[in-house]
This record gives structure tokens, sequence and C-alpha cells, in this order.
């Protein structure tokens, strides 16, 4: 029986602050020694006050317009009471039903997703599970992060669509520079709420799915959740509606507890810290300001202006430092040709090079990367010096052999091509008798592979080709190569 699939995300991201949420504590993820950055606040000592972050708050904000939330006028803490042991006060400082960001929406591949809410709250401790031993330890070093949450309409249909929503959730946390958003480190985690139903207007049973720490595992765990959820309705069985964690290790998801309702935890305001009022549009429209072109703003403009292919593009969009320097060597390529005296060159070839930059920068150079940044302060090609490399390929001046020898040199050195290509004796031979002389000494040496040329095998032809390239170093005009090699074997 078919069954209609129903899923909303809860997405928690720790905020890139200098200081915790609501006292002066290092916000540093890169702690290693336990209990370091804490304080008598953080830990909710008897007496003290929290103060709240601005520069929380402001992130948040920015993360709600990007997403084209409405920001209320008026705002407020909550306290979120519960028990458990990485929570130092008892209770959570969180928002209830007044948070900074409502109605909002983010695109996947044409379908809008919706979301309900962005808001700010602190983060818990941690807890440490030492192997093989009957107790736990808490670090309360991430107690009182700023975390912030965003909460989705129930407008996703399979685990793909929520996959593709957190990554396309990271890259734009990302280029806010609002979050590193790493899950492997615990910066972005992904809650799922799932419910199966028959195609009613109701809602099936709600299942909270928790302990989603990568793409893989939210996408996993919702295949898995939708089939277990499905034998049980076909056993004529109910869905209990409970949280339930995955264990990535056997691919299943496992029964934690029965979900709690809002009213479990028992909501009041946060008695210690003020409303915040939007009083004028001033703050917003400077927070707005502040955010830069997203990745599917990005995505639309290289398509327009370099041509691209999306593959090329979605690979400069998930890599931004790359897609700069890419657009850097685009830019010294139009000062190049005006240098030359050359105007605005036709879109066409505009797009060619474009192609030929992408291709060169994708392949090659991050195969000389092997995983390193371009961004890195040890690489040292310059934009200008690789908007010339790619142009000396684009006007056939250096083969394709050569380019990857000139490219591997500039790598390791920095210099400009042309001083590569002097200094190592790599120009191109483009004189027609020095081209013929290269041609009538590998003729002699294979006279197979010209019988067989004649004979109508075009193999032969592309070996006697290789074999001319092989003994010019590469150096040798394949242009002129092969009109010259086709000439010479027709004319005998």
């Amino acid at each position: 029986m078919a069954y209609k699939t129903t899923i909303g995300l809860e997405i928690h991201s720790e905020l890139k602050t200098k200081t915790k949420m609501f006292c002066d504590c290092l916000n540093d993820p890169k702690e290693t020694k336990p209990n370091v950055n804490i304080c008598p606040i953080c830990m909710g000592h008897p007496g003290t006050l929290p103060v709240i972050n601005m520069a929380a708050v402001s992130k948040v904000v920015k993360t709600g317009l990007a997403l084209g939330c409405d920001i209320p006028e008026y705002s407020k803490f909550d306290r979120k009471n519960y028990f458990y042991p990485d929570l130092p006060k008892g209770y959570q400082i969180s928002q209830y039903d007044k948070p900074f960001c409502l109605k909002g929406c983010l695109e996947i591949e044409g379908k809008k997703i919706g979301i309900t809410r962005v808001h700010l709250e602190e983060d818990t401790g941690r807890l440490i599970h030492p192997q093989n031993e009957d107790y736990s330890l808490v670090d309360f070093n991430r107690a009182g992060v700023p975390l912030m949450e965003l909460v989705t309409e129930p407008d996703i249909k399979s685990a793909q669509e929520a996959r593709k929503f957190a990554e396309e959730l990271q890259l734009i946390l990302r280029y806010l520079g609002v979050s590193s958003a790493d899950m492997e480190k615990g910066q972005m985690r992904v809650e799922v709420n799932i419910s199966l139903n028959k195609g009613e207007k109701k809602l099936g049973t709600k299942v909270e799915i928790k302990n989603l720490n990568s793409f893989r595992s939210v996408e996993k765990g919702i295949e898995f959740e939708i089939k277990r959820q499905e034998e049980v309705l076909e056993s004529g069985k109910k869905v209990i509606q409970e949280t339930r964690g995955w264990d990535d290790n056997k691919g299943i998801t496992v029964s934690q507890r029965e979900k709690e309702e809002a009213q479990d935890y028992r909501y009041l305001p946060e008695p210690d810290l003020p409303v915040h009022h939007f009083k004028t549009n001033e703050l917003i429209n400077k927070i707005k300001a502040e955010i830069p072109e997203l990745p599917r703003q990005k995505r639309g403009r290289f398509k327009k202006e370099y041509g691209i292919e999306e593959k090329s593009i979605e690979i400069f969009v998930q890599n931004r430092e790359f897609g700069e320097y890419f657009e850097k060597v685009m830019s010294e390529f139009l000062c190049w040709l005006k240098d030359e005296g050359e105007k605005e060159p036709s879109q066409e070839k505009f797009f060619k090079v474009a192609k030929f930059c992408a291709n060169y920068l994708i392949t090659d150079l991050q195969g000389l990367l092997s995983g390193d940044k371009i961004d890195d302060k040890d690489f040292i090609i310059t934009p200008e010096n690789f908007a010339e490399y790619i142009t000396l390929i684009y006007e056939g001046k250096i083969s394709s052999k050569i380019a990857k020898m000139v490219l591997a040199e500039m790598y390791k050195t920095g210099a400009d091509p042309s001083h590569v290509i002097e200094e190592k004796d790599w120009a191109q031979i483009d004189d027609q008798a020095e081209i013929e002389k290269i041609i009538q000494d590998v003729i002699s040496k294979n006279s197979k592979a010209t019988d067989d040329f004649r004979k109508g095998k075009e193999n032969a032809f592309q070996f006697l080709v290789g074999q001319i390239m092989a003994q010019s170093r590469g150096k040798a005009n394949p242009e002129m190569v092969r009109s010259a090699l086709k000439e010479i074997l027709t004319k005998k």
C-alpha cells in the first residue's frame, strides 16, 4: 500500500562568535581541555545574571533575512525546563512563542520548502562516555555557546530532499559567515520529524530521529524510518509517537523515549533578560546590507556571465574561494585583452575561454592541490599568471602536454608561464621545415604504421602523431603536425 511521507527538519547550528551567548567565556570549538571556558554564569550558579550577546542576535537575524523571514518587532527569551547532566542550570534559555525570525523559505531544485521559525538559544554541555566504563563525564566548555535553531514546515517528501535542504543550508550559513556548520565537529546537528499516512488530510503519528551527524545519516536514517513505519502500519499496528536515535554502525533507528510535548518543558518567560524590540528598520537594513551573494544567486550569475557547465558552477559555488579565484582569472584575461589593444571579446569567445579556464582549474590545478585550498599561503600562482597560462593554451602556443608541465612548474615556483617556457626551452615549434624533418625521421623508424595508414587504418595515423609529439618533447605544434603528416603520407 502506498503511503504519503511527511518530513520536517529541526537544524541546530553553533554560531561563530567570540564569546558565549550570555557571558564572556570564550566560544572556542578548538579547545581540547575540558571545563576550561566556563564561569559562574554559564554554569548556572545562584545569583548570576545573563547578558545577551548581540553579535549572536545579529547573526540569527542575518540568517532569517537571507531566508526571506519576517523579523517581528518584539522578541523574547524563555526558559525551557528539563533535567539532564549536560544542562547545568536545569533549564535552557531558548525562545518559544516570540522568536527572532518567522515564515521564510529555502528553494531546493525549484521547490520551496517553508521555514516556520529561526530562533536563538544556548547550547548544552557535552557528555563523554568512556569505553567499557559504567560512568559518564561532562565537559561544559560548550555549555552556553550561541545555538541557532531552524524549524521547517512539513514540506519535505523524501530523504533526498531532506539531505539537499541540509546541504544547501550549510552552504548558506558558511556564505553568511554565521557558522562553520561542520557536522563532524557537532557545529551543525539535524533532527528529523517524520510521519506516514495513506493520503488523508490528517498527518500520521510523528516520530523524531536524533543523532544525525552527517548528510549521509540524514538520508539513510529517513529511508530506514520510512521502511520501518511502513512495516508497522502494514502489520496492522500503530506507530508510536517517540524519539528515536540513529545507530550509524547498524544502519537502524532505535527507540530512546516517548516524545515530549511543549507543556512537558514548562516554558516561561526568562525573568533575567529584557524583551527585544526592533523599533526601527535601521538595524534590520544594516544587517541586510551585510548579506553577500548567496549560492542560488551565484549559480544563476555564473551561468549567465560565463556560460560554463552546471557541474563546474557547482564546484565553484561549493568551494567559494575557488570560485573567487576563477573570477579573478577571467578579470585578468579581460585586462590582458585590453592591453593587447583588443576590445571586449564576443560572448562566444569569452564563454570558450571561461570553459577552458574552468576545466584547467578543476582538473589540472585541483590535481596539483591534492586537497589543499587555493587560499592557503603556500599557493603562489597569481590570477594574472593563470590568465596568461590559459591564454597561451587557448591561442595554441603550447600543447596540452607542455601545458601540464608548465602548470606543475608554476605551482612549485610561482613563476609566470612565459618565463617557465623560456627557461625550460618548452617553446612550441612552429617552423614548418623543422616539423617536417621530425616527421620524416619518425616515418623512417615506423614503416609498419606508415603502411597500415595507407591501407586505411586511421589508428596508425594517431600512433604516428603521438610518436612525433614524443620526439619533439611535446613542443611541435599539434595542428601543423597533423596537417604536414597527412600531406607527406598521401604524397607517397
